[in-house]
Order: C-alpha cells, then structure tokens, then sequence
C-alpha cells in the first residue's frame, strides 16, 4: 500500500507539473507550428531522469521507496518519454546497440500506427 500511495502522490505532483508548464510554454508559442510544449515536457523529464538516475548509480542516492515516487510517480506522471530515454540508454550502455535500436524504432513506428488504428477505429463509429 505504501508504494501505491509513493506512485500515486508523485503522480499527482508530476502531471500537475506538466500542465503548469505544458500550458506555460504553449501560451509563450501559441503560434508556432511545432509543438513546443510537448517537447520541452519530454526533453526536461529526460533531463531530470538522467541527472536523477546519474545520482542514484553514482552516490546510491536514493533508497526503493524514493525510487518509486520519483521515477514511477512524479517522472512517469510527468512524461513516460523519460523512461523510455533511459530504457534506450541502458541498452546502449550495455553495449546492446540492435536491441537499443530496435526498441527506439519499434516503440515510435508502434506508437504512431496504434495512435493512428485508435483514430482511425473510433472514425468508424457513427456520430
């Protein structure tokens, strides 16, 4: 019960933060064609896993429960692009270059097409 609760309150934090600066940064390039609010969310979180992994490696910072709340909780709360930096990276550091590849380039084809197959479904349903 006590790591759901770790997750669930650095969840909260994590999403809360996103939408405070997802809707930060979309106000300051509301006119923009990229999506800069999205990105910046994504790098920043892949920032923060790597400095937070970088000390949990270096200095065993951070015991399991600290763990939870705050690559589980508020990261993945905040944006689950960080894990999957640091699942590449890992792969990389292991010097598993085809496995790395493979799950980056399976992971962005397979999202884009099952993003795309969930439109596409529910546009079958009549309005």
């Amino acid at each position: 019960m006590k790591s759901i609760l770790l997750v669930g309150l650095g969840g909260f934090i994590g999403s809360v933060a996103r939408y405070k600066l997802g809707g930060f940064v979309l106000h300051m390039t509301a006119q923009e064609r990229f999506p800069y609010s999205t990105f910046s969310v994504n790098v920043l979180g892949c920032l923060a896993i790597g400095i937070l992994a970088g000390l949990t490696e270096r200095y065993e910072l951070f015991g399991p429960g600290t763990r939870l709340f705050l690559f589980t909780g508020l990261l993945g709360g905040f944006t689950t692009f960080s894990a999957f930096g640091l699942d590449a990276i890992l792969l990389v550091r292991r010097s598993e270059l085809l496995v790395a590849a493979l799950y980056a380039g399976a992971s962005v084809i397979l999202g884009f097409t099952a993003v795309w197959l969930g439109l596409k479904l529910i546009s079958l349903f009549p309005r």
